[in-house]
């Protein structure tokens, strides 16, 4: 199992090998935190994304980082355009995430809280999802998983969820 960490952070600007993008399943970032992540890694990330688009609900790709200073950006469908998403979405985009980023020999990754903001799911759950997720993560590269949250109640969500462990 990874160690688990939560940090209040510009997860642009996050120190790993990869960071996740909740995104849609068209791969189009144009708000939200997929829309910040576009914008800082550069064109390259949208135009990777185009290539490999569309993708199912719960599935991952990744695409460069760009500028970033991560590796990789790791795109989990956490929705439709513009569409709600659900326990059960949210679960299988993390666990894609994660193999993601094993078969890319990934050692860090930073998530973000899915489906919390346009997908409109709470945020509590989403950390109970998302940590289970990664405790649940059995590979052999991954040895760090950083929630990196924006906001107060964001980073309590998580921080308990990884104190019910």
């Amino acid at each position: 199992m990874p160690e688990l960490e939560v940090q209040r952070a510009d997860v642009t600007k996050l120190e790993v090998d990869a960071i996740a993008n909740a995104a849609n399943t068209e791969l189009q970032h144009g708000g939200g935190v997929a829309r910040a992540i576009s914008q800082a890694g550069g064109p390259a990330v949208q135009q990777e994304s185009d290539d490999k688009a569309p993708i199912g609900l719960g599935e991952a790709v990744e695409t460069t980082a760009g500028d970033m200073p991560a590796r990789y950006v790791i795109h989990a469908a956490t929705m439709e355009l513009g569409g709600p998403t659900s326990r059960e979405i949210i679960e299988r985009a993390t666990e894609s995430t994660l193999r993601r980023a094993e078969e890319l020999g990934c050692r860090s990754l930073g998530l973000v809280a899915f489906g919390t903001g346009v997908g409109g799911f709470p945020m509590p759950e989403a950390a109970e999802i998302m940590v289970g997720a990664a405790r649940g993560h059995r590979g052999e590269t991954v040895e760090r998983v950083v929630f990196c949250v924006h906001g107060e109640d964001a980073e309590g969500a998580f921080a308990a969820a990884i104190a019910e462990g």
